[in-house]
């Protein structure tokens, strides 16, 4: 059965990783093209270096296991994280649906994080919370901002659309 644990535990750990390479995939095309909401890019730059420590922290974990990452994994949820973004680049209220996708991807983050506690918790591997439950409370976080700056970036949306302002992001 500790084997078994370990091994759902690994995979969990893989698509964790997987997931923050997506999250990176879907955050740097929205940053190359934000210009009008400056409060936007600045949140997007900070969780974009925290996910990259989430990764981090994710391979760390995996090390002290004696296991590496999935590079195909990897690679299809950061294939599928770009095409996402892309479809985004194409709308006219592109800073919405931005805003409800990041908003969506954080809460599967938050959920994910919350079932690998419970799995490290379940399997003894203790020395995995902390990194865990710093990438959670990162995810929380960003998750919490974008609910409090839903309104005001929404706001801003309209003014600009009633302005026939079509600016980038």
């Amino acid at each position: 059965m500790a084997e078994d644990r370990r091994s759902l535990f690994v995979t969990g750990l893989r698509n964790a990783h997987a997931m923050e390479n997506q999250a990176i995939s879907i955050i740097k095309p929205q940053l190359s093209r934000i210009e009008n909401y400056p409060q936007v890019a600045r949140r997007l730059e900070q969780h974009l270096q925290e996910t990259e420590a989430q990764l981090k922290r994710l391979e760390d974990i995996l090390a002290s296991l004696d296991e590496d990452h999935s590079t195909i994994k990897d690679w299809m949820l950061s294939a599928g994280g770009s095409m996402a973004a892309l479809s985004h680049a194409m709308a006219g209220d592109e800073i919405l649906k931005n805003s409800f996708a990041n908003q969506a991807f954080e809460n599967y983050e938050i959920a994910a994080y919350n079932s690998l506690m419970v799995m490290a918790e379940m399997g003894g591997f203790q020395g995995a919370t902390n990194g865990l439950q710093q990438n959670l409370a990162e995810e929380e976080n960003m998750a919490q901002w974008l609910r409090d700056n839903l309104r005001e970036v929404t706001m801003e949306f309209v003014s600009r659309e009633e302005a026939g302002e079509r600016a980038k992001v």
